[in-house]
């Protein structure tokens, strides 16, 4: 029987890219098409490998963790540690939930009373293989712990994903938009104005923005104490904020008022106009899932919603 190892090559490459495609829909990421390609082209070279002199070492797992380790690093790349492991967790309960659907579809269609027969008569000789029955009590277990945990895990982000926006800001005439996270926990309001607060983190862009704006982030303690300078157009948009933070009971913060805070949604867009943005340099995202933190005021109360075309 002839063997068309080029076929088998395409068609590892065609269910990697698929495997990571469907990793990056459970994690909610979004990814270009050519890193998930590539991903897949660097695990189908096991197969390739399969050929060579090289196969006793390509079939060996820490062969094909290592494998999946570099499918995970080109697809998604390395951000922290959790978001590393993260991903490749899922690969993992990806493959083997497609693997476990696939085997029990062909074992559904095609019975084999024969093989049947023989697993059976080896179970009753001493209740079957001991290294099977060490391999089920410790492996159940794990199994279990891991798919209840992954299931928890792609709720939450299924829960955080429901609540993504996109943010839209606009000071005269400089427009920008941010990824943005609805915080219900978020409840800051300026005590005079009693307008909502919003939190938006430059860290991942601070040098795509204006000289204004990483002034009020990187220097708002001296410009409340009266230090620093900034222009006069942006003095009168800032307002100074008293707010409440683990382990200070009390804490200053700036707020500016921009000329127009437009929240996106899946289906409609808010645009608020008596709302406040504190710029920061801290990270708001372990995994840079979003920029800001929207006040839930912001979707209630006085809005336009305009329908998505």
């Amino acid at each position: 029987m002839a063997v068309y190892i080029d076929v088998i090559w395409a068609l590892n490459v065609l269910f990697d890219s698929l495997l990571l495609f469907l990793t990056a829909i459970i994690l909610k990421r979004e990814i270009k098409l050519w890193r998930i390609v590539a991903g897949g082209f660097i695990g189908s070279i096991i197969v390739l490998l399969s050929v060579t002199p090289l196969s006793s070492y390509s079939s060996h797992p820490a062969s094909k963790v290592l494998c999946s380790v570099c499918m995970i690093l080109t697809t998604f790349g390395y951000k922290r540690w959790r978001y590393f492991t993260s991903g490749l967790l899922t690969l993992y309960f990806s493959t083997f939930m497609i693997g476990g659907a696939l085997i029990g579809i062909h074992y559904f269609i095609q019975y084999d009373p024969q093989l049947t027969e023989n697993v059976l008569l080896e179970s009753v000789k001493g209740f079957g293989d001991p290294i099977s029955w060490i391999f089920v009590m410790a492996g159940f277990p794990l199994a279990w712990h891991f798919s209840r945990k992954k299931l928890e895990n792609m709720e939450m982000v299924k829960i955080q994903f429901d609540q993504l926006v996109k943010v839209v800001l606009t000071f005269g005439d400089y427009s920008c938009d941010f990824s943005g996270l609805v915080d219900s926990g978020n409840q800051l309001y300026d005590p005079i104005s009693k307008m909502p607060v919003m939190f938006v983190s430059l860290k991942a862009r601070a040098e795509n923005m204006p000289q204004e704006f990483k002034k009020l982030a990187e220097e708002a303690e001296s410009l409340i104490m009266g230090e620093g300078e900034i222009s006069e157009e942006w003095q009168n948009r800032m307002r100074v904020i008293p707010c409440k933070v683990v382990g200070q009971e009390h804490q200053l913060v700036i707020g500016v008022k921009p000329d127009s805070i437009v929240i996106q949604t899946n289906k409609q867009d808010f645009v608020y106009g008596k709302g406040l943005v504190s710029f920061t340099m801290q990270q708001l995202s372990a995994d840079e899932a979003f920029e800001c933190i929207v006040h839930p005021k912001m979707l209630t109360g006085q809005k336009q919603a305009v329908k998505v075309s």
